[in-house]
């Protein structure tokens, strides 16, 4: 990061805790995309209990003479640092004999870190193997916790984790380090519940872009210094991710612009991008695989269901495929000003679309006051109603099986206060989905960006209706007491 600042990885830590205190030699996997934070929290386990080496592209040559200069400041060995290594297996052959080193494993478990592994395999394929040698022939007996751990997603994934992998079965524990909370962005800007909803639509929880954000500028001003201009920070960053896990991104590219532009079935998507649904579906797969993207099906669908829509899954991805890449020229020409009066239009639109994403991470965690197992939207069929305006939908049905509860919410990213008639309505249409759950408690919610307006004194004890004072209050009101 560029600045340290190390927040909401006590679970994480806690994980990594619990496996160094396990006896003997561990093998720890720690994978997630760039920028997410990993670093971080390597450093910060490690605490002087041992190394932390980032690896490069450079080949095994130069990466094995930048691990001997930092194993040999750590154990105090210089001689160590002024051999010559051919390969990583007489590298740790040395290490695992020589005297320093093991008293230093006498005294406390040793951590070695190597990051960026998916380097070393890019450049040497048998890696892998080398390492599951290492592993079993000399750190396997000696009190060493090894962490390999990378950001290339596929990668750790299909080499080092997958049944295939020489490494397979070797792991003592595993961790796939995801982006902060929402809450937690409050702790890098002081922002208002408004801003705090934008910021996160634009770069959603990875703690490298938010720390990028400087918090005495405004929302507009960071997003056009550090995003919407060229040379910017993040201005390159969506091309740059796709590169780092796929080799031919322009396809995948193509697919992840048209379901920022609004094709989110196979159809549309292929209608956007002139391919064929079987290439579609391909790609898609290898795209889910990365969690680049997620399917969505209606709530209460069976696993039958076919018709799915699919989804970035990243709000910076998201919002990069949607404003940054189709408008590049005026961006970077002398139609910024035009662009600007555009964006502040449409962002309206995606900023509703990512407000229900965030609605159902803030249900599920329990800003009703209680959490729920899953949350997703829902759309079906009314037959009582006429053909071309029988399909209905409900933003968020959300349930607790433990408590057999059924949260139905809309969300509503307008200006403009909200009707409270809209509860009626929705009311009206959870009947087509507790057909399937009769027995539950049913709780009803809107959540609006502006607040309600109508006779709210007709609401009763069933139905919440929240705003983003509301929301400030219930997520930061811990925060702020403890300050």
């Amino acid at each position: 990061m560029s600045q340290h600042k190390f927040i909401d990885r006590k679970e994480e830590i806690e994980i990594l805790e619990k496996s160094y205190s396990r006896g003997g030699a561990g093998l720890f996997i720690i994978y997630g995309r760039r920028r997410v934070g990993k670093t971080e929290l390597i450093s910060k386990f490690i605490a002087g209990r041992g190394v932390y080496f980032l690896a490069t592209n450079e080949g095994d040559r130069e990466n094995i003479r930048d691990f001997q200069r930092i194993i040999s400041e750590f154990i105090g060995d210089s001689s160590l640092r002024s051999g010559e290594f051919q390969d990583w297996y007489s590298l740790f052959s040395m290490i695992a004999s020589n005297g320093p080193f093991q008293r230093k494993c006498s005294e406390f478990k040793v951590i070695i870190a190597i990051d960026e592994f998916p380097y070393l395999i890019e450049a040497n394929r048998s890696i892998p193997s080398i390492f599951q040698k290492i592993f079993d022939s000399l750190l396997s007996r000696m009190n060493v916790m090894l962490i390999l751990s990378g950001s290339s997603i596929s990668i750790m994934e299909n080499e080092v984790l997958s049944y295939k992998s020489p490494l397979y079965g070797r792991r003592t524990g595993q961790l796939r380090v995801n982006p902060l909370n929402f809450r937690y962005i409050k702790e890098f800007l002081n922002y208002n519940m408004f801003d705090l909803c934008r910021t996160y639509f634009t770069i959603g929880g990875i703690p490298e872009y938010i720390l990028k954000f400087q918090p005495d500028l405004t929302y507009n001003e960071n997003i056009y210094r550090n995003i919407l201009s060229k040379g910017a920070p993040l201005y390159e960053e969506g091309e740059f991710l796709l590169r780092t896990e796929l080799r031919e991104p322009r396809n995948y590219s193509l697919i992840l612009r048209s379901i920022a532009h609004g094709s989110h079935t196979l159809g549309e998507i292929g209608a956007y991008t002139g391919m064929d649904k079987s290439m579609v579906s391909k790609y898609i797969d290898v795209l889910m695989s990365l969690e680049l993207i997620k399917p969505e099906t209606p709530f209460g669908a069976s696993d039958k269901f076919k018709r799915r829509l699919y989804w970035i899954s990243d709000p910076y991805l998201s919002f990069w495929f949607r404003f940054v890449l189709p408008n590049k020229s005026e961006i970077e020409g002398s139609h910024l000003v035009d662009f600007g009066k555009k964006f502040l239009r449409d962002f309206e639109t995606y900023a509703g679309e990512q407000f229900e994403n965030l609605m159902k991470n803030l249900v599920v965690n329990g800003i009703m006051g209680r959490t729920f197992d899953h949350a997703s939207r829902w759309w079906g069929r009314n037959k009582s109603k006429k053909s071309g305006e029988d399909i209905e939908e409900i933003d968020i049905v959300a349930i607790s099986w433990r408590r057999n509860e059924l949260l139905f919410a809309e969300c509503k990213w307008t200006s403009k206060p909200v009707p409270v008639i809209i509860v009626k309505r929705l009311i009206c249409k959870s009947k087509q989905v507790l057909k399937q759950y009769p027995e539950s408690t049913v709780t009803y919610a809107v959540f609006s960006r502006s607040g309600f307006t109508g006779d709210i004194k007709e609401i009763d004890d069933r139905i919440v209706l929240m705003d983003l004072t509301d929301m400030e209050k219930i997520l930061f009101q811990n925060v702020e007491k403890s300050k």
